[in-house]
């Protein structure tokens, strides 16, 4: 049981473990370990996770997300299998946790009448410039 939040907790039978070979140092370990750890977690299908949590998790716009909607998180930054799964267990549940916070509503403003008399000073500014770079009445044959 993977415990995200005090009301989520992911169990056993939703996460699906692969450990494969790690790639970069390991010593002679290397080509005889499979060390580093593919964690598998199907957001679409999960009964544990609230509505809310996983429609935040399905918009976001993330490369670890497939297109099924299985969250895959691969972990090998550390020498042992433990370390690793542990790693990628703590990297699903914080993933998870930051999906529960709602979004802060964006609330519309309107531009200060200040900002909007600077903004149209420096487009003025700027066609006067651009003017300036025209082919002028002595140069003209």
């Amino acid at each position: 049981m993977l415990h995200v939040t005090p009301s989520i907790r992911i169990p056993e039978s939703e996460l699906v473990e692969r450990f494969v070979r790690a790639s970069g140092p390991g010593g002679q370990n290397v080509n005889k370990v499979a060390s580093a750890v593919e964690l598998r977690f199907d957001v679409a299908r999960s009964k544990v996770l609230p509505e809310a949590v996983r429609e935040r998790l399905l918009a976001r716009r993330d490369r670890r997300l497939s297109d099924e909607g299985v969250l895959v998180i691969s972990a090998q930054r550390f020498r042992t299998q433990e370390r690793n799964r542990d790693d990628a267990r703590a990297r699903l549940a914080e993933i998870v946790r930051a999906a529960t916070a709602a979004p802060k509503p964006r609330i519309a403003t309107k531009p200060t009448k200040a900002s909007v008399r600077r903004r149209t000073a420096a487009k003025r500014r700027h066609a006067a410039l651009k003017r300036g770079r025209g082919p002028r009445d002595w140069e003209r044959d």
